[in-house]
């Protein structure tokens, strides 16, 4: 029994350790609850479109819209969050998504709401979101330094996959009891929380990374050193693929759950919780390990590819929620160890843009993604459109099978002697 106790503790105290930092336990804290309205309006979101146009291609069009500005501006977020103090972005963009959350939850209360209004409100929010994400992608760091930082990222992983599970379940009852509505307002409170603990933060205990000084081309710079970098630019690729086509659930899951099963918002709740759910179980799994490996990148893209096709051809809605749990798993697993990579192999000078590209790669491929997605899944069904999700995946295994393998050595030409060795 002591030694199942000590086993029990040693565990725990690996797989949450960087919540023993305090900064970053505030940090974590405000995140539960913030994100957690994210999804219940993601939910509430996707919904409203298709009632208000009843069409998968309106579906993609907004998330295309929303991911725009993170595609034509991510690259400038980076820079901003490379020049300028982390805490100090987020109390600016994190207030923002509130107000655009309540503004939504006002036009849908008043029933004034159009298609038109959700687009412009999704643009505006992409447009938040390419200055936030590179600001809180690098924030993590700076909260708990680079030995915790791959469990960092697992356990913020973890959060957004536990609120996966949260929001839509809150979501879905909120819909079919009080409306729409309240998602959204519920989730413009939520930033609240977040700018109390960003107050909370000592600043005094956090690790910056060292100012980038102002000069011109610094966006050029940063694209040059992410595409000369072997590790950085096959990881980039690697995840713009998977973003563009395999990370399109909010566009294929209720199109599954709408059109393939026949089912209403509840429906698509049970499957984004089950997504959210496996990738909790996987984020638990691998919170404690602290290798972190680029080749591993390939051996996790091919199974999250295998297990999205595997969803796409289950018979029933129970089944393809059962599919989505280990598709979740192996969600948690890539994105992990890609946002860990890109963190700890780039220069701390260059880390801000160069998160920018992972969420350039990871949302703002959206944009050209999304209506792809959608239109398969309207023209060919749903599960053609998971399908194109597990073929990139697959795709995407290949190009980092083949270029992360650790470099050998150049062979010695024919004739020349062998070096000689050290010892004698």
């Amino acid at each position: 029994m002591a030694r199942y106790s000590e086993a029990v503790r040693r565990y725990t105290s690996a797989t949450f350790s960087s919540l023993h930092t305090r900064n970053y336990r505030l940090y974590y804290i405000g995140q539960v609850i913030s994100t957690s309205g994210t999804f219940m309006q993601s939910i509430a979101q996707d919904w409203l479109v298709l009632k208000l146009s009843n069409s998968g291609t309106a579906l993609g069009v907004v998330t295309a819209l929303q991911y725009l500005p993170i595609l034509l501006l991510g690259s400038y977020g980076g820079l901003v969050a490379d020049r300028f103090p982390k805490r100090k972005i987020l109390f600016i963009t994190q207030g923002l998504a509130g107000l655009l959350a309540l503004a939504l939850g006002a036009l849908v209360a008043t029933d004034v709401a159009q298609l038109w209004m959700v687009n412009v409100l999704a643009l505006l929010l992409g447009l938040n979101t390419a200055f936030d994400m590179p600001a809180r992608q690098t924030f993590v760091i700076e909260l708990v330094g680079e030995a915790d930082l791959k469990n960092a990222v697992t356990l913020y992983s973890t959060l957004v996959n536990l609120s996966r599970i949260i929001g839509p379940a809150v979501a879905g009852a909120l819909i079919a009891t009080l409306g729409l509505a309240l998602c959204f307002i519920l989730n413009g409170l939520s930033y609240a929380a977040v700018l109390i603990m960003l107050w909370r933060v000592r600043p005094a205990e956090l690790y910056p990374a060292p100012p980038a000084a102002r000069a011109k081309g610094q966006v050029r710079e940063g694209l040059r050193y992410a595409f000369r970098h072997r590790i950085v630019s096959t990881t980039l690729w690697m995840m713009l693929l998977i973003g563009m086509l395999t990370f399109e659930f909010q566009v294929t899951l209720p199109l599954m759950a709408r059109f393939t099963f026949h089912g209403d918002a509840s429906s698509y709740s049970l499957l984004t919780g089950a997504l959210g759910l496996g990738a909790v179980i996987g984020g638990l799994l691998i919170a404690g390990r602290r290798s972190v490996s680029p080749l591993g990148l390939a051996n996790g893209a091919l199974w999250f590819g295998v297990a999205v096709v595997v969803a796409a051809c289950m018979p029933n809605l129970w089944l393809a929620a059962v599919a989505l749990v280990v598709v979740g798993i192996c969600s948690i697993r890539f994105t992990t160890l890609g946002n860990s990579v890109l963190q700890l192999e780039s220069a701390p000078t260059m880390r801000g843009r160069v998160m920018a590209f992972w969420t350039i790669a990871v949302m703002g491929s959206s944009t050209l993604g999304g209506p792809v997605v959608g239109w398969v899944g309207e023209a060919l069904g749903p599960r053609w459109a998971l399908v194109l999700g597990g073929a990139a995946a697959l795709a995407a295994a290949a190009l980092g099978a083949r270029r992360l393998r650790p470099e050998r050595p150049d062979p010695l030409p024919a004739g020349d002697p062998a070096p000689a060795s050290s010892g004698d």
